[in-house]
């Protein structure tokens, strides 16, 4: 980029809830590599969009997508965010309260009442406190208390992963299933989608705003 001459640079982490943990670490190494040049382009970051309602219709839609494309409906639909310790909450870190804002913001988009689209938390490790609910445990916990047919979506992750795959579309359906339960649905992410794509393209026009 310097070698082309730019000398103007937006940085997009596409985490869409704010946390010191993912985009400010996105935006740290950015940073970094920076102080280790001769060359100081201006720089502009994107902020959180997590209630950004270009982001909230393409979750909404995704949701309100795969749901219509399913042989069944499910009773309650789980919006699996990262997990992150109680710590960073503590701290001060607002993942959390963004968190719970974009699955509000969804379900309000879509009508639909609160105990239908709900949040939860995955990818927690070690012996100290994460962010609650759990993923896995609310699943077993809804299938106990009778609830046969779920989905999960996993609306903190702008590409499907690993985690996503590995963790929710094959772990927590074994568990859901292994608890009780008798359909299971993931919603893929956004990937590179219409929706997807609509999202980073409204965020970097709006962000380039005086630059283009």
């Amino acid at each position: 980029m310097q070698k082309a001459g730019c000398d103007r640079i937006l940085l997009v982490p596409l985490y869409p809830q704010y946390s010191a943990a993912t985009t400010a670490t996105a935006n740290d190494k950015a940073f970094e590599a920076l102080a280790k040049m001769r060359w100081q382009p201006a720089v502009r970051t994107v902020p959180t969009y997590h209630d950004d309602p270009v982001y909230i219709s393409a979750i909404a839609n995704s949701i309100q997508g795969a749901v219509e494309g399913l042989d069944f409906q499910p009773d309650v639909v789980l919006a699996s965010y990262h997990g992150l310790p109680k710590s960073y909450h503590d701290k001060g870190d607002p993942y959390y309260c963004y968190c719970l804002k974009s699955t509000r913001l969804v379900r309000e988009e879509l009508g639909w009442p609160k105990d239908r689209l709900i949040t939860t938390f995955q990818s927690r490790f070690g012996p100290a406190e994460w962010l609650q609910p759990y993923t896995e445990p609310t699943l077993e916990e809804l299938a106990a208390a009778g609830t046969k047919k779920v989905a999960v979506i996993t609306p903190g992750f702008s590409v499907d992963c690993l985690e996503t795959l590995e963790e929710i579309a094959i772990g927590a359906r074994k568990t859901f299933l292994e608890a009780g339960g008798e359909h299971f649905a993931f919603i893929e992410c956004l990937n590179d989608g219409e929706g997807g794509m609509g999202v980073i393209q409204a965020l970097v026009k709006r962000e380039l705003s005086g630059w283009i």
